[in-house]
């Protein structure tokens, strides 16, 4: 394996699992892509990347030594700052030239604290916020949100290219995740206007297709109205494939980074409030398209403390 070409790939699941195959079926002919390393906490993830042909499981401090990028896709700071530490860690093991990409959805705050202690160690720190999901990654448009060295991303971004449409780089270390977070306080509160249009179409005698139909040919359109309601919800299917605890998560964090700045927040608040509403009524792990089945019985719900 020609590692100073390699990727490693810390985090193989939801979304982690499609940048990995996406890298490997880049290249000429189909499979001959980037030389990958991979690593996960599950044992099953580890086995069924570790067959495949130019894959190589290592854990984080054995990545370092022989990657030229480290893609973190993990759930949260937390786990980055885990892989970082240590003797048999990344700072420790790191080759002359790694670029870590954290492509997490974290607090800026969080990500700006793991920078400072990887460019410490001569390891430039790039945050990298998703957006797309999965399908944006299997047909290699994903959006990237990025904050950080501007030298180190010019250098290392064509090793994302296979999974990537577009990658705005934003700023300072921090920017990218911060940009995420307003994104995903956005993105929220138009789903939640769009399933209560939907409700309110309903209750008229309407058909929510009809209303679906209109918004995609007007100025109402959104994700929503373009994608999450057709696929996820009037399909039937109810698979958006995301836990109502991520736009929780999120919110939360968008929210609480807006009252820090001192910005108003108050449509992000009545989202967040919604969320928790959901929340309390044990729905945490159901999938994200069922806010809109359940709308009724959470927006009566009361929040409990």
């Amino acid at each position: 394996m020609a590692r100073s070409r390699s990727v490693g790939v810390i985090g193989a699941g939801r979304m982690g699992g499609p940048i990995v195959r996406r890298l490997k079926g880049a290249g000429t002919p189909p499979g001959a892509g980037t030389p990958l390393m991979v690593w996960d906490t599950s044992p099953e993830i580890r086995e069924t990347f570790g067959a495949m042909k130019g894959v190589e499981v290592a854990e984080p401090g054995e990545m370092a030594a022989a990657c030229a990028v480290i893609l973190f896709v993990v759930s949260s700071s937390a786990e980055v700052a885990e892989c970082l530490k240590g003797r048999r860690g990344i700072l420790q093991n790191a080759r002359p030239g790694l670029v870590i990409w954290d492509l997490t959805t974290s607090d800026p705050s969080d990500t700006r604290r793991l920078a400072r202690r990887s460019e410490k160690k001569g390891v430039p720190y790039i945050d990298a916020a998703m957006a797309g999901g999965p399908f944006a990654i299997e047909e290699g448009r994903l959006t990237l949100m990025a904050g950080g060295d501007a030298k180190a991303l010019r250098r290392t971004k064509r090793r994302l290219a296979p999974f990537t449409g577009k990658i705005f780089h934003l700023g300072e270390i921090g920017s990218g995740h911060a940009m995420k977070l307003i994104h995903n306080m956005v993105l929220h509160t138009i789903f939640l206007a769009t399933c209560e249009g939907a409700r309110l179409a309903d209750r008229m005698g309407m058909r929510v297709e009809d209303m679906i139909e209109v918004f995609n040919a007007s100025t109402a359109y959104s994700y929503a109205s373009r994608f999450r309601f057709p696929s996820n919800i009037l399909s039937g299917k109810w698979n958006a494939k995301a836990r109502i605890y991520n736009p929780l998560k999120d919110v939360g964090l968008a929210v609480a980074l807006g009252k820090k700045h001192g910005a108003g927040v108050e449509l992000g608040e009545q989202t967040l409030a919604f969320l928790k509403k959901a929340a309390a009524l044990g729905m945490l792990e159901e999938d994200y398209s069922l806010l809109y089945r359940d709308f009724e019985k959470i927006r009566r719900a009361g929040t409990r403390k």
